[in-house]
């Protein structure tokens, strides 16, 4: 049973979504936050053929990247809003081969600390009706404390 939490700033989704929607990275391969709960976050992203290894299959530099995000975004869910994210680490299993027609990344928090937020990372590779779990993983996340999420100014 996953651990219900509560976002201490009643406005998170929104600000999680602005913080998406300035991700360079997330907006070059083309992914999209679908769903944004407290302590929880999925990322979807279509198919492409730029973001293919050799054989067509979606790149295993895509997929951790991707759960990464989710991962982030889904601790930074519980976070103040005076506050901003980086990743520490993360850990990524592939299982099977990201083919699709597009994957969905999703993660959820398992512990929420002061400094270090752990969550479970996981992500679907959606081919028609059938889905395929492709990678899982943790990620590491710390909150940087009165360091609002906002862009570099050098």
């Amino acid at each position: 049973m996953a651990q219900a939490f509560q976002a201490v700033d009643a406005n998170f989704e929104a600000r999680v979504r602005d913080s998406f929607a300035r991700q360079g990275a997330m907006r070059l391969i083309g992914a999209s936050m679908c769903r944004v709960e407290p302590g929880y976050c999925e990322i979807e992203l279509p198919y492409r053929a730029d973001l293919t290894q050799q054989q067509g299959l979606f790149h295993g530099g895509i997929v951790s990247a991707i759960a990464d995000t989710a991962g982030g975004y889904a601790a930074y869910t519980l976070f103040p809003a005076e506050d901003s994210i980086l990743t520490v680490e993360y850990k990524i299993n592939l299982l099977a081969p990201g083919a699709g027609d597009k994957l969905l990344a999703s993660a959820r928090v398992k512990k929420a600390g002061r400094t270090l937020t752990v969550c479970e990372l996981e992500v679907m590779a959606l081919k028609h009706d059938k889905q395929t779990l492709c990678a899982c993983g943790f990620a590491t996340l710390i909150r940087l404390a009165g360091r609002p999420d906002r862009p570099r100014s050098d």
